[in-house]
């Protein structure tokens, strides 16, 4: 089987229009990225094909151009020849070829449109090469080309110049805290509960996926809930709240250095001790694992998942739920970068088995799980969303299987895809964060009531 004719989609003209410098600063901006970790593992696929079994977008399709070795093999063809003797002498037999116009727009349609950087290739390659990290490497090429995919460039962009992914202004999340926390008091048990912001020297800066100030204020007010019945010493930053970073998907370290560095740099002016990450997946990896390399340093304080920090406090009695308020069956999706590329793995587990009546797993599942197909900036790039609702089918498949009426997602990325999955494929399923399942199992100590005099 051979791949269709290959574009470059909305990007087409402009690498029809690229010219012999760009091309020479293609090929020096590719020099740069590959270090010798990529150059080892681009010289080390056997094409025994085994990835292809276990890429998404693969199994839905079964087309070649989407076997992770197939996207792999693209960058290597580079490498070979403008790297490799023989790939300089006799590029053909070696199966080399130059980056020029056409091989940029297969790397545009293959690597930003067949690829969500889930990294369960890499998991499952016999040679233990990291496909992911190559893939991103080349993504960052075209990122200095100025060649991303016109959605999620815009996301990038918003992210760089408004301060966070949605563009929300300072004064705006301010009073979206002040409505939540308005609307959380009016509930029995959290008539204290508070949503602080720029409280310098608590324990924990807590940071938040902008769309959930946007769409998902529920999540909020769960978290919140939580922190209170735990007694929790914590505060939100007014301006660096941002845990996404696209950064991560558009392949350039230099904007994702800058996404991250602005928590750190709210933590740092805050004084808090902690820097605690929503749910999110690509977030959590971010800035917990790649961050510090991003900015070239060690971090004096903690980064953790809520999800760790949850569980720390039902583990340690901080906090009380009761499984029986929330009877329906839950199932739980994994998020690829906090699960398989982060490590966040049981504690989830450990917060459903708890807060709800009946847990069920899918299969497979933790590091084995298929991506949802809404990572690697796929859902910022509307061009490819017929790609991604296609590719979206295996994790349909997973859910209806289980028969659960609930799915747990701890990352509001996959609850988007998963809400027009929900709708594609007619799953008939709630989405909800499992901390909004936390909260909603919460006990917690009501003030009497007074009855009046006779």
């Amino acid at each position: 089987m051979k791949p269709e004719s290959i574009t470059a989609g909305p990007l087409e003209g402009r690498v029809d229009a690229l010219g012999s410098d760009d091309l020479a600063r293609a090929l020096e901006e590719f020099r740069a990225v590959m270090t010798r970790d990529h150059a080892a593992a681009l010289a080390s696929c056997v094409h025994c094909g085994l990835c292809a079994e276990t890429c998404h977008y693969y199994l839905a399709t079964r087309r070649l151009d989407a076997i992770p070795a197939y996207k792999l093999g693209l960058v290597a063809s580079v490498f070979r020849r403008h790297e490799g003797l023989l790939g300089r002498l006799a590029p053909g037999w070696a199966g080399a070829r130059s980056l020029n116009r056409e091989t940029i727009k297969a790397w545009i349609d293959a690597l930003f449109g067949r690829c969500s950087l889930c990294g369960r290739c890499a998991l499952n390659c016999t040679m233990g090469i990291n496909i992911t990290a190559a893939i991103r490497a080349a993504r960052g090429v075209l990122a200095a080309l100025d060649l991303v995919p016109p959605g999620l460039k815009s996301t990038v962009d918003t992210a760089l110049t408004k301060g966070n992914n949605m563009g929300i202004a300072e004064q705006d999340f301010v009073e979206t805290l002040a409505w939540l926390e308005s609307e959380m008091q009016s509930e029995p048990g959290f008539e204290t509960a508070a949503m602080p912001v720029e409280q310098t020297g608590r324990s924990l800066l807590y940071t938040l996926n902008p769309r959930e100030v946007m769409f998902f204020p529920l999540s909020i007010v769960a978290a919140a809930k939580i922190f209170h019945a735990a007694g929790e010493s914590w505060t939100f930053s007014k301006d660096g709240f941002d845990v996404t970073n696209y950064g991560l998907y558009d392949g350039s370290d230099e904007h994702a250095g800058t996404m991250s560095n602005r928590l750190v740099q709210s933590l740092e002016r805050l004084r808090a001790k902690t820097l605690v990450l929503a749910e999110c997946g690509h977030g959590y990896n971010s800035n917990r694992w790649e961050a510090p390399q991003w900015l070239d340093r060690r971090y004096p304080f903690e980064v953790k998942s809520i999800l760790q920090v949850v569980a720390g406090y039902l583990r340690e009695g901080k906090i009380r739920v009761d499984p029986s308020r929330n009877t329906q069956p839950v199932t739980l999706h994994d998020p690829c970068n906090l699960v398989r590329l982060g490590g966040i793995v049981e504690e989830q587990r450990y917060l459903l088995r708890h807060a709800v009546s009946d847990f069920r797993e899918m299969t497979p599942n933790r590091e084995h799980n298929y991506c949802c197909g809404g990572g690697g900036g796929q859902l910022a790039m509307t061009n490819y969303a017929d790609r991604r609702l296609e590719a979206g089918k295996i994790k349909a498949d997973q859910i209806r299987r289980t028969g659960a009426k609930i799915v747990a997602v701890p990352c509001h990325n996959c609850i988007d895809q998963l809400m027009e999955l929900n709708k594609h494929y007619q799953l008939g399923v709630e989405l909800k964060t499992v901390c909004e399942l936390v909260a909603n199992a919460l006990v917690v100590e009501t003030p009497a009531v007074l009855s009046k005099p006779a």
